[in-house]
């Protein structure tokens, strides 16, 4: 809708308007435009029927939002403030990971979260690619979480510049700091976990050192070899030895 939107303000504004519009700054601009002609005033109709459907999913989104961030908040999860993971990145992990416990450890929940590196290395050239396998929701995700990092001054984003300085390419570089945002994400998760075992769930956090240990920025140490994802058939790894 907002690509519809655009393509029709090129045809009614001399410049047309940027891609990112909200239904506000589209509304304004067609304020600006008094088209004389029958195919002007069609294209300028049709403008502002595609602006009013906006406005009802932006206010639809907002609800939507609300009624996540009550939830969120009511499970007790921190990952909301972790910087590039919303409501609705919460609440897909969440959903999705279910019993965070389940991993063994980071490196099989980055297998599992497709952020794993596979061995593309070839005689004596030691490379790595991305993972095309894993939860590609999760993935996307983090990819989200790794673009909005990168977008500010973050942690994230130095260590990307760091990473790019020694020599990596933009695609493997970013590939290393989804793998990094993986273990922050399974290490906020399980922090959450154990509190919610020993509080409950919703219950306010306890005198749990680890927690504070689940930054939003990639500053641990990752594998670089791909592992297995969880293996169901074994016994739940305990919290205090995931910790």
């Amino acid at each position: 809708m907002v690509s519809q939107l655009h393509h029709l303000l090129l045809e009614l504004i001399p410049g047309g308007a940027k891609k990112d519009l909200s239904a506000a700054q589209a509304k304004k601009l067609l304020a600006t435009v008094r088209p004389r002609d029958v195919a002007g005033k069609t294209r300028r109709r049709v403008a502002a029927e595609l602006v009013g459907d906006l406005e009802r999913i932006y206010t639809r989104k907002q609800a939507a939002n609300k009624e996540l961030s009550e939830l969120l908040t009511a499970n007790g999860t921190t990952l909301t403030d972790l910087h590039g993971i919303g409501p609705s990145g919460a609440a897909r992990l969440m959903v999705e990971v279910g019993d965070i416990t389940r991993f063994p450890d980071n490196n099989h929940f980055a297998s599992w979260t497709g952020t794993a590196p596979i061995d593309a290395s070839s005689g004596e050239h030691t490379r790595y690619r991305l993972s095309r396998g894993g939860n590609r929701q999760i993935n996307r995700a983090l990819h989200i979480m790794a673009t909005v990092q990168l977008r500010n001054a973050t942690e994230g984003r130095a260590y990307y510049d760091r990473t790019k300085a020694r020599g990596k390419t933009s695609s493997e570089a970013m590939r290393l700091l989804k793998r990094r945002l993986s273990d922050i994400v399974f290490r906020t998760m399980l922090a959450d976990a154990a509190r919610a075992m020993a509080t409950g769930p919703g219950g306010h956090q306890g005198d749990d050192s680890d927690s504070s240990a689940a930054g939003s920025q990639p500053r641990t140490s990752s594998s670089k070899k791909p592992l297995p994802g969880p293996v169901p058939a074994k016994p739940t790894t305990p919290l205090r030895q995931a910790s």
